[in-house]
């Protein structure tokens, strides 16, 4: 069976393609196949994967637009990856205009059911047709969150968008949880937030949290994850920790 997690919050810069990179390749460390889908025509996932995104030919733009089947445009690394870049951008206004829409990315995912154990997708700081393609293809959501009072707001946004989804084309998503990110245990603020997320909410907070670290951003920049990067890293060793209490989760 292939456990399909949809990484979202409309919020940027909360850490969600570090998260999808690092729990991705906890995941192999544990033994895991993993597929990650870049859907965000930013590309940084592409991009913290080793790769430019200008550079290649084809991308999950072509999945979704094209409907190429998706082993076509798989590539590996740390974990095998479906990449993006700006291309995907136009494919917002072409799929508006197409029958079936929010089902893309579930058809093209559905040819490589049992081939993966997981496939993470990292989704765009949206609540665009490319994120509802991403919460309508998988059983569940992940979402990152920033310890931080306007990342804290977003969450409330996200999760009506998900009730919408389970309404209208994916009954069966669930939200897994909540993984704190850019955690600084000294700030009174952070902790505030962390202690009132999940009960405001009635979602899962994740432990441990994520500190912040300039360390992430030196494993992007060097086309790596953080687990490669500096593995014995207290931020590593968070991702670890929670890969293992994600997959208890399922």
């Amino acid at each position: 069976m292939t456990h399909r997690l949809a990484f979202a919050n409309q919020k940027g810069g909360v850490a969600k393609t570090t998260s999808v990179l690092a729990i991705g390749v906890a995941l192999v460390e544990r033994g895991r196949r993993v597929l990650a889908v870049d859907l965000d025509p930013q590309g940084a996932l592409t991009f913290a994967c080793g790769f430019d995104p200008d550079d290649m030919d084809e991308t999950v733009n072509d999945v979704l637009v094209r409907r190429l089947p998706v082993e076509k445009v798989i590539v590996s690394a740390e974990v095998d990856l479906v990449p993006s870049n700006i291309d995907l951008a136009g494919a917002e206004a072409v799929l508006l205009t197409k029958t079936g829409r929010e089902f893309a990315l579930q058809r093209a995912l559905a040819d490589l059911e049992g081939r993966y154990d997981y496939v993470l997708v990292d989704c765009p700081p949206s609540l665009g047709i490319l994120t509802i393609n991403g919460l309508t293809a998988c059983g569940h959501v992940v979402v990152p969150l920033q310890c931080e009072a306007l990342s804290h707001r977003g969450v409330g946004q996200l999760l009506e968008t998900v009730g919408d989804i389970r309404h209208f084309t994916n009954p069966a998503l669930e939200v897994l949880g909540v993984i704190p990110t850019l955690y600084d245990g000294r700030s009174r603020h952070a902790r505030t937030v962390l202690a009132d997320v999940g009960g405001r909410y009635g979602v899962n907070v994740f432990e441990p949290p994520v500190p912040r670290s300039i360390r992430f951003a030196e494993a992007a920049q060097a086309g790596r994850s953080i687990l490669a990067y500096a593995p014995s890293h207290p931020g590593a060793e968070a991702y670890r920790a929670l890969a293992a209490t994600i997959e208890d989760s399922l």
